[in-house]
């Protein structure tokens, strides 16, 4: 049975801040490459390719940390499910900001040639192996230390790393843009990449800090810890890891839409300033942190599975007035199109943390959460800008796209109809006996 916070286990704030504070720096971490992949890396990578090709190139080069994410949610969720969760949550804290930082200071084609693209492919793909253990950890140190009646709150304060990284990442970005073009392509998009050393101190301090759940801590203790995880996690519940996979394309489908996408379209194809759209962007992650919070505690009240079903549907609806907006020209509409969109993806994200703590059991549930995350952000995250790029660079048209991100959204309506369990109940079904006195046995 899941446990409440208890006088003898880290406090409320606690919880929050090793949670949100550890994911916003990720996640900052995280987006401050999709921004400069839209932006800057086309022409400091590849500069050897067409306009559009370097841009290809960059989003592609975006793309590859999320097929490293499936590969660091197995691993570290194998772990994370055996070991614990505090030691998971460090480890991806300094493997995605070490790598972040030494982005910052990579040299570029014209200093080292076709090493720099190569350099800059690697620390991506360590960035997105950490990134694959972090949401999982996060949001299970969150939840297993709530009841199950709080469970969606508690787990939104890992969802608010999300926002919060889009936030400061275009924060750093929005600062450094006002330098010449010059400075900012010589040196300027470096900042926000060096600045994240001194987030993953302030991280690192709060996450030491941390406590795993005493369920977690009981299930050691009785040695009924899985041996196998992940082969555990698809002997038993592959329909669930399947629908839950699907379910979370939506989510990074309309978020880098925005967060990624925006950024070359609307500068390049609608004409509007860099800066005008980073502070569009930056302004409806104030809403998407909002929206966040009253879908969690709706979740809490109604049931997160229908929550999250109401938002896959504004899911596959929003894209198309989302471009129409966009395409204007106008920014007060523009606005409004990219506040659309954080509400869109607020109610997801504020059901998504306790749904998936509940529908998957404690031995394997760091690996299954992760996994499933994780394929669907590979899904609906790593090629959602590439497909757009080549999309409207053949159709010219922003109905296709917006036709394209309407699609992935329809697919995760079908995952979260077809996901069983979800309900508070589910976290008090005992372990399978005949799994753990096998584990024993071997």
């Amino acid at each position: 049975m899941a446990l409440s916070p208890t006088s003898t286990g880290p406090s409320k704030k606690g919880i929050f801040a090793a949670s949100f504070v550890g994911t916003s720096i990720e996640w900052y971490d995280y987006y401050i490459f999709g921004t400069a992949a839209a932006l800057v890396f086309g022409s400091l990578f590849f500069p050897e390719f067409s306009s559009v090709a370097g841009t290809l190139a960059a989003l592609a080069t975006f793309a590859v940390g999320f097929i490293a994410r499936p590969l660091g949610a197995a691993i570290i969720g194998h772990f994370g499910d055996r070991i614990g969760r505090k030691s998971m949550l460090v480890l991806t804290l300094l493997l995605t900001g070490g790598s972040t930082f030494l982005i910052g200071v990579l040299p570029t084609y014209a200093a080292i040639g076709v090493g720099a693209p190569l350099l800059l492919v690697t620390l991506r793909l360590v960035q997105g192996f950490g990134v694959g253990g972090e949401w999982g950890g996060a949001i299970l140190i969150a939840t297993e230390h709530a009841s199950p009646r709080r469970r969606a709150v508690y787990g939104s304060f890992a969802q608010f790393g999300v926002p919060v990284g889009v936030l400061t990442s275009n924060l750093a970005f929005l600062a450094v843009s006002g330098m010449s073009n010059d400075a900012f392509m010589s040196y300027g998009w470096r900042i926000p990449f060096l600045f994240s050393a001194l987030l993953v101190v302030v991280g690192f301090l709060v996450r030491s800090k941390l406590h795993d759940a005493p369920e977690f801590e009981r299930m050691k203790e009785a040695r009924s810890v899985s041996k196998a995880p992940v082969a555990e996690l698809f002997r038993r519940e592959p329909r669930n890891l399947l629908m839950a996979s699907l379910a979370s394309i939506a989510p990074p489908a309309i978020g880098f839409t925005v967060i990624v996408y925006m950024l070359t379209y609307g500068t390049k194809v609608v004409g509007f300033d860099r800066s005008t759209l980073l502070t569009l962007i930056l302004l409806s992650t104030l809403v998407w942190i909002g929206a966040i919070v009253v879908s969690a505690v709706l979740s809490d009240r109604f049931g997160s599975k229908k929550i999250y079903i109401i938002g896959t549907l504004t899911a596959v609806v929003w894209p198309i007035p989302m471009f129409a907006l966009v395409d204007t020209k106008n920014t007060g509409l523009a606005l409004l199109a990219f506040i659309g969109a954080a509400i869109v993806q607020g109610i997801m994200a504020g059901a998504q943390g306790g749904l998936f703590t509940e529908i998957f059991d404690v031995r394997i549930r760091y690996s299954g959460i992760s996994i499933a995350y994780q394929l669907g952000g590979m899904i609906g995250g790593a090629v959602t800008p590439l497909v757009l790029t080549a999309l409207f660079d053949a159709y010219h048209s922003s109905t296709v796209i917006a036709c394209y991100v309407a699609g992935l959204s329809l697919v995760s309506f079908v995952g979260i109809l077809g996901l069983r369990g979800g309900a508070a109940a589910q976290e008090e079904r005992p372990v399978d006996a005949t799994a753990t006195a096998a584990e024993a046995a071997g």
